[in-house]
């Protein structure tokens, strides 16, 4: 494992106070939703509602700036007083954390038998790579295998790990790309890739399989199709195994790790970076389960028009 290297604080965005003030007092309508997608019509409400409370662009816009600008793709909303003052897991909070993320791209679930929001929490009897177990969750990106994965993957902590771990990990997928030698590159953009099932999804494309890890079509601003779990569970020719064992330790060589506060709100750039988790503290089994560590997850699609939809 390499060492921890902490996130640029510029990541980091603070509500001002009197902005807090005023969202803690403003009174959302619930969401509905068009499909498997947040309705248009609660969106534009939502957009009114807060366009109307002061600072509210300003802060809109910067965290647009951070996960779009050159060298950005994550940032991470501190909502904490929010999250205090009304409840981390509370329906007025919850709309208002969709409402930030509708001014970033188009909040939808994939999953049909999830409500919008998905909980993601500690199953200690759980294949401990997964989101929901108690290890170490290896750099991907969410739904490789569909031919449209989400734009973006955002994560609202509810409770972090009472004991102390879980630090989250992400890595600048392009960078990473970039340290590599032309062969393997050129390994990378072969279609020979393969990870997971595929069934009972929304708005995910088709099941892509194989697939390779790089699109060169415009390779800047393309996903790294990449989930470290296929070196494991996929079977690959030593050449491309070898060129995807490569990646792996390029991303961990360049990550840079944080744990989450409640209220804090992550969202990932698919297209940019990828993320993980390191291992939660040893004895969750002690902890009971309404106090181990809590994650909602929400997924975004790009608009058509900001250029960054697939």
């Amino acid at each position: 494992m390499s060492e921890i290297v902490t996130a640029d604080q510029h990541v980091f965005i603070d509500l001002p106070e009197q902005l807090e003030a005023d969202l803690i007092d403003l009174l959302l309508p619930p969401w509905e939703l068009d499909g498997s997608f947040l309705a248009q019509s609660t969106m534009e409400r939502y957009r009114t509602e807060l366009t109307a409370t002061p600072l509210f662009r300003e802060t809109a816009a910067t965290l647009r700036h951070a996960l779009t600008e050159e060298g950005g793709g994550y940032a991470v909303l501190r909502l904490g007083i929010l999250a205090k003052a009304l409840g981390a897991d509370d329906g007025r909070f919850l709309r208002l954390a969709t409402a930030f993320a509708a001014e970033v791209a188009v909040p939808f679930s994939p999953f049909p038998r999830w409500p919008l929001w998905k909980d993601i929490g500690v199953k200690v009897d759980k294949d401990p790579g997964k989101s929901s177990g108690i290890g170490y969750n290896a750099f991907h990106m969410d739904l490789v295998n569909g031919t449209r994965p989400p734009d973006y993957t955002t994560l609202l902590c509810v409770r972090p790990d009472p004991l102390g771990g879980g630090r989250s990990i992400l890595s600048d997928a392009h960078a990473a790309v970039a340290r590599l030698s032309e062969d393997s590159r050129a390994l990378l953009a072969e279609s020979a890739y393969s990870y997971g099932t595929f069934f009972d999804l929304f708005d995910v494309g088709e099941e892509y399989k194989p697939f390779p890890i790089l699109d060169d079509s415009n390779p800047s601003e393309e996903f790294v199709r990449f989930t470290a779990k296929m070196l494991e569970r996929s079977e690959l020719g030593q050449a491309h195994a070898e060129a995807a064992r490569e990646l792996a330790e390029e991303l961990v060589r360049g990550q840079v790790s944080f744990i989450l506060q409640p209220g804090d709100y992550l969202i990932v750039n698919q297209r940019r970076f990828l993320h993980g988790r390191e291992a939660l503290h040893s004895r969750q089994e002690t902890v009971p389960v309404s106090d181990r560590r809590l994650l909602l997850q929400l997924f975004l699609r790009a608009r058509a028009d900001d250029g960054s939809a697939a």
